[in-house]
């Protein structure tokens, strides 16, 4: 290898290691975004008017989606190049987009959201006026009604005074926000309200949050036909949105029906990783040029106009080789990639597919040797990688599940998967009551359900545990290192 291939093979793995902010939208520099960002037509299908609800599991791209579209204001751009989706008007001064969810200091904390809960004794009901309140609150600057200052004057963090003075003025908020929706009609404009990251409203109190999700979703079930202007997106994790649907009633049934899933095809998670690799760096774009056909964007950089799941074989191929191994037997890489990353019910998504390239070029550029040129990542590094990649992937996931720490802290006694449900389930029913939290704490998290056999079914569920055909539990490599466990007669990573 001549040097000046070496040089070229380190700069090209130093930008594949920051070819994303270690896998997640919620650092990605703004003005990146509208170059790694990767248009499937399903999900733009969440920006029809009509659709409230966006479900989608942990990593299917909810946050990018959102950024892109109201962060960004991507959607003209998108459109061009994904035609036939219906979408509201793109023009910037007949369509706003708003967040109603997260807003920072202007919604109270988990901290304040979960003490108004317990001495209110909130329900469903109680929740459609919160959201009703904030929702006012975002809206003060179309609305202008001088009548509903009270409900603008508490802190966002004092729910219990922000829902009083609503509830003195109900009915003139009310008819202030059918005018609003009138005044839009009649000047032909729209606004869209975005809920997000609806798990984080109550850190470790699933039943809060699910009657919270639920009082929303009532919310917008009333009035998406009463308001043709004021519409709504309402982005919710998979399970989130299982688990609230199953007690949602009609509600969540004409809401449903019409809902825009985020699943992630093997061709468009190959396409995502080919764009986000080709946008990265100007020579790391040549290098991928040579075996996928892209085409240039003004606003959306290159974008690759394949259409089938293995035009990107050569790619991966020539960055890694085609075997993960000496021959056949040891895997092939193009499947290695995905399926190495998929959870227990078998879906692969973007963020851990992203962030295992960037840690196998980084750990293959700070090892001794390379691979000979065009080869830019050793298999070994790549299986390396993996272990770091589900050890992130559960630390990512705590702000969601705090309680997993109290779960790996548990499994620790059987560390050798697969195992018996049996042997599980007395595993995890031992010291059941003791704190889930690592190190101790007397915070009050507590898992889903009341139970070892409820909690061990609620993780197979989302992906954590697999359920074999001979009724044993696995899990996948997603999760087994970051779960601090080994598979039964594996080979340790070199």
């Amino acid at each position: 290898m001549t040097v000046t291939q070496h040089e070229e093979q380190v700069h090209l793995l130093e930008a594949i290691a920051r070819m994303g902010s270690a896998g997640r939208a919620e650092g990605e520099d703004g003005n990146q975004l509208p170059r790694t960002f990767w248009p499937v037509p399903e999900h733009l299908r969440a920006f029809d008017p009509d659709v409230v609800l966006i479900v989608g599991p942990r990593g299917a791209g909810k946050t990018e989606l959102f950024r892109a579209v109201i962060e960004q204001g991507l959607l003209p751009a998108i459109a061009a190049v994904v035609p036939g989706i219906r979408l509201p008007p793109l023009e910037a001064n007949r369509t706003r987009w708003i967040a109603g969810y997260p807003i920072g200091t202007d919604f109270p904390s988990h901290f304040q959201l979960q003490d108004y809960v317990r001495q209110s004794q909130a329900n469903d009901e109680l929740f459609v006026k919160v959201w009703l309140a904030y929702l006012l609150r975002v809206l003060k600057g179309e609305i202008q009604d001088p009548d509903l200052q009270a409900i603008y004057q508490p802190a966002g963090g004092d729910v219990a005074a922000v829902i009083q003075a609503f509830q003195q003025s109900m009915r003139q908020a009310l008819l202030a926000l059918d005018g609003l929706d009138q005044r839009l009609s009649n000047e032909d404009r729209y606004l869209f309200i975005a809920y997000d990251e609806l798990d984080t409203l109550v850190r470790g109190e699933s039943s809060i949050t699910r009657m919270a999700v639920r009082g929303l979703v009532g919310l917008w079930a009333t009035h998406t036909r009463r308001w043709r202007r004021i519409r709504s997106k309402i982005f919710l994790r998979t399970d989130l949105y299982e688990r609230s649907a199953a007690a949602g009633g009609a509600d969540f049934a004409k809401l449903a029906a019409n809902r825009a899933e985020l699943t992630w095809s093997d061709r468009h998670l190959y396409a995502m990783l080919a764009r986000r690799l080709a946008n990265a760096d100007e020579k790391l774009g040549e290098y991928c040029k040579v075996k996928v056909t892209f085409e240039e964007n003004p606003t959306l950089g290159l974008l690759p106009s394949s259409r089938q799941s293995s035009d990107f074989r050569p790619l991966f191929e020539r960055m890694i080789g085609p075997y993960m191994g000496a021959n056949e037997r040891k895997g092939l890489t193009f499947r290695w990639l995905l399926d190495h990353i998929r959870d227990g019910r078998g879906h692969a998504l973007p963020r851990p597919a992203v962030r295992l390239l960037e840690a196998a070029a980084e750990i293959q550029k700070n090892g001794q040797t390379l691979p000979r040129w065009p080869r830019l990542i050793e298999p070994r590094a790549l299986r390396r990688a993996l272990d770091r990649v589900s050890e992130e992937h559960k630390g990512s996931a705590l702000d969601e599940w705090p309680w997993l720490e109290g779960l790996k802290q548990r499994l620790s006694a059987i560390h050798e998967v697969p195992w018996e449900r049996r042997d599980i389930d007395r595993c995890l029913q031992k010291n059941w009551e003791d704190s889930w939290l690592y190190p101790s704490s007397t915070e009050g998290i507590r898992p889903p359900g009341d139970s070892a056999r409820e909690l061990v079914d609620y993780l197979i569920e989302v992906g954590i545990f697999r359920a074999r055909s001979d009724g044993r539990i696995d899990v996948p490599d997603l999760f087994l290192a970051g779960l601090g466990l080994k598979r039964r007669g594996g080979v340790g990573r070199r």
